[in-house]
């Protein structure tokens, strides 16, 4: 098997991505997932989800030994424990979830949070089965949000946000409320570095996302394939933040696939023997 010419690490949101945005389901990536891991190149999760929802999933997707970044950049997971490294954050989801309250409290804002639901409520809006939604709730360092108010209150609500050094990010299906400082692109720039220590060589890295959440991220890649997204939120990334960046056709693990063999068909095609 001829090696590849480059060093490559994959950074990849879940929903709507490497994931179908409602069956959960990888099956149009499987390829994809099947050469890179044979090659063993590093395929990173990157996503809002929890570390207590990405380690189950990390081990039905064969990559229980890689990193992975959670809650938006609130947290690296490392695979020597398995557990994820200190929050980021300096202020807690307790935090987060009172600084909201008293927001809503004092303004009327209109939104429904993860803290407000209950597991049952939070597999109805986002489609998980029960326990996946249980493990969805065992947040620590951001909040989603259904947005429930009009777009002028929203942007108050941001305003007021910023007050409080929060950020407000747009994900598929939520708003993330989150410490200011944190985003996934922060994150996966920490993982370079961390990796480029390890490899002691230069690495060449693909993002892949399909929310304005991921924006961050696909700007800390060399190469970022923006995927269909279900919804019409729009992803606009800097000038020049990229190398190159390519806009799928197809949405969720087609696109996933679409955007890949876009980049690595072009520059390992061996990988599509």
């Amino acid at each position: 098997m001829p090696e590849l010419t480059t060093n490559w690490v994959i950074f990849t949101d879940l929903d709507g991505s490497l994931l179908d945005h409602d069956t959960y389901r990888w099956d149009d990536a499987g390829p994809w997932l099947n050469r890179l891991q044979r090659r063993q190149v590093p395929i990173i999760i990157t996503t809002s989800k929890t570390a207590a929802e990405i380690m189950p999933l990390q081990q039905a997707l064969g990559l229980s030994d890689m990193p992975a970044i959670a809650e938006n950049g609130a947290h690296i997971l490392l695979p020597s424990s398995r557990r994820s490294s200190p929050s980021t954050s300096s202020l807690t989801y307790s935090d987060i979830c009172r600084q909201l309250q008293q927001l809503r409290e004092r303004y009327g804002f209109l939104f429904r949070g993860f803290a407000d639901m209950d597991a049952a409520a939070v597999a109805a809006v986002t489609g998980l089965t029960l326990p996946q939604a249980a493990l969805a709730r065992q947040r620590h360092a951001s909040e989603p949000l259904l947005w429930q108010g009009d777009t002028a209150s929203l942007e108050t609500f941001r305003a007021c946000l910023a007050q409080k050094k929060l950020s407000l990010t747009q994900g598929g299906r939520f708003l993330h409320v989150m410490h200011n400082g944190i985003s996934k692109g922060i994150a996966v720039h920490q993982l370079i570095k961390q990796l480029q220590a390890v490899t002691r060589q230069a690495l060449a890295t693909i993002g892949l996302g399909d929310g304005p959440n991921d924006a961050s991220l696909l700007e800390a890649t060399d190469y970022a394939v923006i995927i269909k997204g279900k919804h019409n939120h729009h992803v606009t990334l800097s000038p020049n933040s990229c190398k190159e960046i390519y806009r799928t056709q197809a949405a969720g693990p087609a696109g996933w696939s679409e955007g890949l063999t876009y980049f690595l068909g072009r520059y390992e095609a061996e990988l599509l023997d």
